[in-house]
This record gives C-alpha cells, sequence and structure tokens, in this order.
C-alpha cells in the first residue's frame, strides 16, 4: 500500500471514530500553531481497527503544539483545563514541543514534526489535526508503513535510547493487545 493510501485508510479509521472526531475538535477550537493529537490517539485506534479489537484500548490524549514565545508549564495547563472542561472524561496532556527538548536531552526542535523524530518508537510518532473545512491532516515524520503493517520499531532516538524504548514495551499492554503485532527488539 503507498503512502496516500495508508494515510486515506488512517484518515477513513478516524472519521468513522466519534470519540476522536470530538477530541480533534475540541483541541482545534484553541486555536493553537503547529498542533496535532498524536501517540497512542492514532496508533491505538489504527491497530484496532487493523486486528478488528471491538472495545476501545484507553490512553491519554497527547495534544501537541509548537509555540516558542510561551514556553511556560503553566500555559499547557491552562490548556488542559479548557479542554477537560470541553471533554471531561477524557485524560489530557498538552505540551508545547517547543520546551520538551529541555526535558529530552535533545537539540531545540523545529516544529512538532521534527519533535515527533526523537520519540522512541516509530508506529507512535503519527498524529492527526482537523482543519476548519473538516479534513483530517496527518503528521507523520517516520512516515506510516509501521503503523499500517503493526511494527513496534524503534526510531534513532530509541535506539540511543534503548533502556527506556524497551521498557515502554516491557510495562505497556501493547503485546497482550495486539499479539499479531511485531515488536523488535
Amino acid at each position: 500500500m503507498n503512502h496516500a493510501a495508508q494515510a486515506a485508510k488512517v484518515v477513513d479509521i478516524l472519521l468513522a471514530d466519534e470519540a476522536a472526531m470530538a477530541q480533534l475538535r475540541a483541541v482545534r477550537t484553541l486555536a493553537l500553531p503547529d498542533w496535532c493529537i498524536a501517540g497512542g490517539f492514532v496508533r491505538n485506534r489504527v491497530w484496532d481497527a487493523l486486528t478488528g479489537q471491538r472495545e476501545a484500548f484507553a490512553s491519554d490524549t497527547d495534544a501537541l503544539f509548537f509555540d516558542p514565545g510561551d514556553r511556560t508549564k503553566e500555559r499547557e495547563q491552562a490548556l488542559e483545563a479548557r479542554l477537560q472542561a470541553m471533554l471531561p472524561d477524557v485524560d489530557w496532556q498538552v505540551r508545547n514541543q517547543a520546551r520538551m527538548h529541555y526535558f529530552n536531552g535533545d537539540p531545540p526542535y523545529r516544529d512538532t514534526a521534527h519533535a515527533m523524530t526523537f520519540w522512541l518508537e516509530t508506529c507512535t510518532a503519527v498524529g492527526a489535526r482537523l482543519t476548519v473545512n473538516e479534513k483530517i491532516e496527518l503528521v507523520a515524520p517516520q512516515g506510516l508503513d509501521d503503523l499500517m503493517n503493526l511494527v513496534f520499531r524503534p526510531t534513532a532516538s530509541g535506539r540511543k535510547h534503548y533502556d527506556a524504548y524497551r521498557q515502554r514495551i516491557d510495562t505497556k499492554p501493547w503485546r497482550r493487545r495486539w499479539p499479531s503485532a511485531t515488536f523488535i527488539l
């Protein structure tokens, strides 16, 4: 399947998911620069759809944005509170990627997609945003192949921080949830 077909499949999965669309619409109301919802938000839904899982896999919802003009934790907390008021059943985590390199020991990130290249695994480094025209745009700096083929592979950063990558695999319920997935160690 080529990239365009993969992207269309991911978009179709998200469009068919009422909860996902509500979350995308909620974050869109914040009018954040260079935003998306990423991580398990996309991976879990796609892998559940591809494997026929019927019960939703609960995880936090990672809303990312990039704004070097205001890198305060207080801003992130205020944004989380606004989202929590809109959708109180969602465990929101809002992070300005313009400040996250400080915590991760990486060089400064240029934008949200660049920040995602430093994530530990390829299949999780996929995000989605909703335009004002209700179109879903994907942010996939590592591509979509591993996501669509149920492959859990380390990024270059995941290889560099192998212990953290391995710990994620060992402590999360992913292998039980998706036994047909390939976990590259």
